[in-house]
């Protein structure tokens, strides 16, 4: 399924959306290698080859901290907006496939199960369902990456 995503995503890869999401979903500035991986539920390792390649392609910056001066921001660039709203769009259309056989109750049966399995270790899921700050600098206003400002 992943595969299938990556491909239907282009420019970037379904782990690579994922940062962005979880980094503008983070106050402007928190957006720490440490704190999206703890977002994702992942290790800083991964979070950090994941920025790189991104940082390469250059869809994002990864600037010193100016809270912690251990830490690394990672922030949108002009350019990485664009690919993430284009690959965002290209994401929903492939889950809107993916699922077009689902009923609401199935979906929401799915959901709530998939819930419970992610807090198998009592962690609670950080959700992403609060807005998001896209268009302040690709960090932690909408929640929609194509609504225009």
């Amino acid at each position: 399924m992943q595969i299938h995503g990556d491909k239907e995503l282009g420019m970037m890869t379904s782990r690579q959306l994922m940062v962005l999401t979880a980094a503008i979903h983070l106050p402007k500035g928190e957006a720490s290698l440490n704190s999206i991986a703890k977002k994702m539920g992942t290790t800083k390792q991964n979070i950090k080859q994941l920025v790189s390649a991104m940082e390469k392609k250059g869809y994002v910056s990864v600037l010193p901290s100016a809270t912690d001066k251990r830490a690394y921001s990672v922030e949108m660039t002009e350019v990485g907006q664009g690919v993430f709203v284009d690959c965002y769009m290209r994401a929903i259309a492939f889950i809107e496939k993916l699922f077009h056989e689902f009923s609401v109750d199935e979906l929401e049966i799915f959901w709530n199960m998939l819930k419970k399995l992610y807090r198998f270790d009592g962690e609670e899921q950080d959700g992403y369902e609060e807005p998001a700050d896209f268009h302040n600098n690709g960090q932690g206003g909408s929640a929609n990456p194509s609504a225009t400002n």
